[in-house]
């Protein structure tokens, strides 16, 4: 990541911060995302300050980098990005709250979402973040928000999933695969994971009953039907993926991209609506929420030890082009962190 780490000059001597900074949209995070320095947020009244001391890349850092495809625009900016970068996780401490928020003081560690979240400081809203877990670092801690509320909703909330309940998780390895897989195993059910060779072991230590690899079976040829499909990863056709529901199945995709640079695969989910009053199955998408509600379950689900972040690689700050790199490039096993140093 190309280094421009020099201070920007402020009028009345606002102070900076170290961040990631992109000015235009791009594919390749080496030639659009570079270390500079900005000025610190302010907060409203409604607002809290956080000194970030982690944060993490997921896969909706490359759509809000890339501006692809081009139905992430309305939020991530028309004709070149909105924010200073696509860092949406978090964890860190308090600075500063405003004069109307409760509930959090200087001082607290804490973890959730804000926007431009790849810099020393970060300005978001209160009911975006939740005390940290305890036995979590922050590095570990900012692994968990975007990744395992979509996995918490797509797991609990959409596919229904309960003791006994037959589940298929596909790319069940990946950042929000891994938290599937550990909540499906928590919630009773019994669930069949797919991955790739080297990911196999990985993914029945997080507690799949069986394992599937993908490379080498299809992995709906078989008998089996399940009571939930969770489609993380792949594009299968919504025949074959009805095809191995049970009768009154749930499928929820909440992933499975092309190269389409206009729905970049989205149309599958959209068909999938559609076609879902028509079957006797629930089959549908996933657009997840970030709340406090949901981090605080996560929270307890942590602190009980039933949940766990799977951290392939922690990263420098000024390293982040390198880690959206090897997100691109496959082979990562849970989650990529990226940390900041004390202040």
């Amino acid at each position: 990541m190309r280094n421009t780490n020099e201070p920007v000059a402020t009028a009345g001597g606002t102070r900076t911060m170290a961040a990631v900074v992109q000015e235009r949209y791009g594919a390749e995070p080496e030639a659009v995302l570079h270390a500079a320095r900005l000025p610190r947020p302010g907060i409203g009244p409604d607002q809290v300050l956080v000194r970030v001391r982690a944060s993490s890349v997921d896969r909706g850092t490359w759509h809000m980098m890339a501006g692809l495809p081009y139905a992430v625009r309305p939020v991530s900016g028309v004709r070149r990005p909105r924010l200073p970068n696509p860092g949406r996780n978090l964890a860190g401490v308090v600075e500063a709250v405003g004069s109307g928020v409760t509930g959090f003081a200087p001082g607290d560690e804490i973890y959730g979402t804000a926007a431009s979240a790849f810099a020393e400081y970060a300005a978001t809203a209160p009911e975006r973040i939740a005390p940290k877990p305890a036995g979590l670092t922050f590095e570990e801690a900012a692994t968990v928000p975007v990744s395992a509320l979509t996995a918490l909703q797509a797991v609990r909330d959409k596919g229904g999933v309960r003791e006994g309940r037959q589940v298929l998780i596909t790319g069940a390895a990946g950042g929000v695969g891994s938290f599937a897989v550990q909540l499906a195993h928590a919630f009773g059910a019994r669930v069949t994971a797919v991955a790739s060779t080297p990911k196999l072991d990985a993914v029945r230590a997080l507690g799949a009953d069986h394992v599937i690899d993908y490379t080498r079976e299809d992995f709906l040829a078989g008998p089996r039907r399940y009571d939930a499909i969770i489609d993380i990863a792949g594009n299968r056709g919504l025949r074959d993926l009805r095809r191995a529901l049970t009768p009154r199945g749930r499928l929820v995709i909440t992933g499975g991209e092309t190269d389409g640079r206009w729905l970049g695969g989205t149309d599958r989910q959209l068909r999938a609506r559609l076609l879902s009053p028509f079957t006797g199955r629930h089959l549908g998408a996933l657009i997840s929420s970030e709340h406090a509600d949901g981090l605080r379950d996560l929270t307890a689900r942590i602190d009980a030890g039933t949940l766990s972040p799977v951290v392939d690689r922690v990263y420098p700050l000024t390293e982040t082009a390198a880690a959206v790199r090897r997100l691109l490039d496959g082979g990562v096993t849970g989650k990529l962190a990226l940390t900041l140093p004390d202040a």
